[in-house]
């Protein structure tokens, strides 16, 4: 045995479960809102929650030791700045509606990771029965999923709108995005940009609130549709796929990026922003994670630059450089011209 090993990394990885299910369960039990402005102790909680300061004690514990909550001397406890700023409902990044996702939808998901192997389909979800992850009668996606994608892509679209030049834009095609994310934070960074949002009809319909709510009907319009039966609606200078691509296999991730090709003008931008693993297969750690992610979810993975290089250069668009974006679990926004047919 080598002196140098030591278990301590495979002892740390399996206390990713623990860890996640402590986040889970605060996130639920409304722990980080309840606490937001003010604080509590063991007995509180307990109290407020109808439990024993045992078990109370135990997850304050874990939850100040991961970082979510702080402790001072006289036994007190308040939110960490990030839960403060991420996992206080009715926050402008709200990210705990990603958290119940995982907990909901993805967690059992992975008790069936071996079928999921074996059998190369997903599993949190009936192939046999729904068209797709998306189906709109799926009680666990409706309540939870659109929600979940909104948390997940906020802070990424905030940076995107802050990386991004986008003085020479003046109408984007958010091409599935629904929940809106995007089109929320571009709008609010750069007043001048209308966005137009494709999605299914149903998506447009659980989105149309949340435009509503940040006041920008005026910038963002929702147009439904499915991308690989319906045209995409031309007149725009740039088209963005957001975490759209890693969802499919890549003969429907080409046909979607032809879509987008068919629907930019000479010289038009496409933003696609994504989970980039390294060329090299090497990494990184969330790129490669949340590909074999989609091995439970889709029949997709998570892409090279390489690779939508490549596709795209047969599309007729040259890739122009890939910004870092320091999202979650986004890392990166390819961004491509399309050049004379």
């Amino acid at each position: 045995m080598s002196t140098q090993a030591v278990p301590l990394p495979l002892l740390n990885l399996t206390f990713g479960v623990h860890a996640f299910k402590a986040l889970a369960l605060a996130t639920e039990l409304g722990l980080f809102t309840e606490l937001s402005g003010t604080t509590t102790t063991v007995a509180r909680f307990a109290a407020r929650h109808g439990i024993d300061e045992r078990p109370a004690e135990l997850l304050l514990t874990a939850c100040t030791a991961l970082g979510l909550l702080r402790r001072d001397d006289a036994g007190t406890y308040r939110n960490s700045e990030m839960s403060e700023e991420f996992l206080v409902r009715g926050k402008p990044y709200y990210f705990g509606g990603w958290v119940t996702v995982v907990d909901r939808h993805e967690y059992p998901a992975y008790l069936k990771l071996a079928d999921s192997l074996r059998g190369n389909h997903p599993v949190s979800w009936d192939p046999v029965r729904q068209e797709s992850l998306f189906a709109p009668d799926d009680p666990v996606m409706l309540e939870h999923f659109w929600e979940g994608m909104h948390a997940l892509s906020a802070f990424t679209a905030r940076r995107l709108a802050e990386s991004q030049d986008f003085t020479a834009i003046r109408r984007v095609l958010d091409v599935g995005g629904g929940g809106g994310a995007f089109a929320v934070e571009l709008c609010r960074h750069h007043p001048s940009l209308r966005v137009t949002v494709f999605d299914l009809p149903f998506v447009c319909e659980l989105t149309r609130p949340r435009i509503a709510a940040a006041g920008l009907e005026k910038q963002i319009d929702l147009v439904g549709g499915d991308f690989f039966t319906t045209p995409l609606p031309k007149g725009h200078d740039a088209v963005l796929l957001s975490n759209i691509l890693h969802d499919w296999g890549e003969t429907d991730a080409r046909k979607i990026l032809a879509a987008c090709a068919e629907a930019l003008p000479e010289n038009g931008k496409l933003i696609i922003c994504e989970s980039f693993v390294d060329d090299d297969k090497r990494g990184p750690v969330p790129a490669a994670l949340m590909s074999l992610n989609m091995l439970v979810e889709t029949w997709g993975r998570n892409y090279t630059a390489g690779e939508y290089t490549a596709w795209l250069r047969d599309q007729g668009l040259v890739t122009e450089r890939v910004l870092a974006l320091d999202g979650a679990p986004t890392t990166g926004a390819l961004v491509a011209r399309r050049i004379r047919p």
